[in-house]
């Protein structure tokens, strides 16, 4: 165990490395004078200097990556130039709700696509298992925004049972939620299905019916849980996309996200707050993916002595 973790311990400091260079080379490097980019063409020539002397750019490439990389690993991410406050404060103040919509995406998604996909599993040929086959097909097709925006339509204006918008108490979350856990329960069910399935042909399922165990205990102890595997590495990925990956959502329902923050530094050409947000986005989808990594060795020994 102590082995594999050590494996992706250094696989996670590597490649967080290898994204902030790439990060800072696309936004420092590659477009030319980030001071140009940033003021356009109507700055002052005080004005390029002033910014040019605020960012380092007088200093060396390298000089200024490492400097940036040491700073950010103490946490100290710059200021914004659009908000005048601190990219660390910034983030804080974004990244709470950003991650509440993520982690409750993914939750109300497993908790549909569990029950779901082993319903089809078992019952292939009964007519609910048909008609939730079909919504999962239908599911997967739908646009995400497309799905937010019906939402709204339907929910908020036409029936008024919850709010279209904003962080005003907990309804407030209950589309942005849906929005986001509806394709992804469709993807689910269809793992969840093809796991179980597959599982109730192996010979240990066989054996537990000879021991003429109960149906139930058959199908979740010994059929479910084999086949669970692949259910959560779906579902870790989709919560490490989710971290990036929420900025239609914010925009379409009006939430103050991290989301909302990078789209908002995008078009100010805010370079500090951008690439803070880019790496954190990048540190945190890797963090996840290791503790992801780290929970499936723990549950299945053959990882950790692959």
């Amino acid at each position: 165990m102590g082995r594999y973790l050590g494996q992706k311990s250094i696989s996670f400091i590597l490649t967080a490395l290898v994204v902030s260079l790439v990060t800072f080379l696309i936004l420092q490097v590659l477009p030319g004078d980030p001071a140009r980019l940033i003021l356009g063409t109507e700055g002052s020539p005080q004005a390029y200097a002033r910014l040019r002397e605020e960012l380092r750019l007088d200093q060396p490439a390298g000089e200024r990556y490492l400097q940036w990389l040491f700073a950010f690993g103490y946490g100290r991410w710059g200021t914004s130039l659009r908000y005048g406050l601190g990219v660390r404060e910034l983030v804080g103040q974004a990244l709470p709700l950003t991650l509440t919509i993520a982690v409750l995406a993914v939750g109300s998604a497993l908790a549909a696509a569990i029950p779901a996909g082993i319903y089809i599993a078992v019952r292939p040929g009964n007519w609910g298992a048909k008609g939730l086959s079909f919504l999962v097909q239908i599911g997967m097709a739908l646009p995400q925004f497309w799905v937010g925006i019906l939402l709204i339509q339907f929910l908020a204006v036409r029936h008024r049972l919850l709010p279209a918008g904003g962080r005003e108490g907990p309804l407030a979350f209950v589309l942005p939620v849906l929005t986001l856990a509806l394709p992804r329960a469709a993807v689910l069910t269809r793992q969840v299905r093809a796991g179980t399935k597959e599982a109730l042909t192996q010979d240990y399922v066989r054996t537990a019916r000879a021991k003429g165990l109960p149906e139930r205990v058959v199908l979740f102890k010994h059929a479910f849980l084999n086949g669970v595997f692949g259910v959560l590495t779906v579902a870790g990925i989709q919560l490490a996309q989710l971290f990036a990956g929420t900025i239609v959502v914010e925009q379409v329902f009006g939430l103050p996200g991290l989301g909302q923050l990078l789209l908002a530094g995008v078009f100010q050409r805010d370079l500090p707050l951008v690439q803070g947000i880019v790496m954190v986005v990048a540190v945190l989808i890797l963090l996840l993916n290791w503790i992801h990594d780290l929970l499936l060795a723990l549950l299945d020994p053959r990882l950790r002595y692959d």
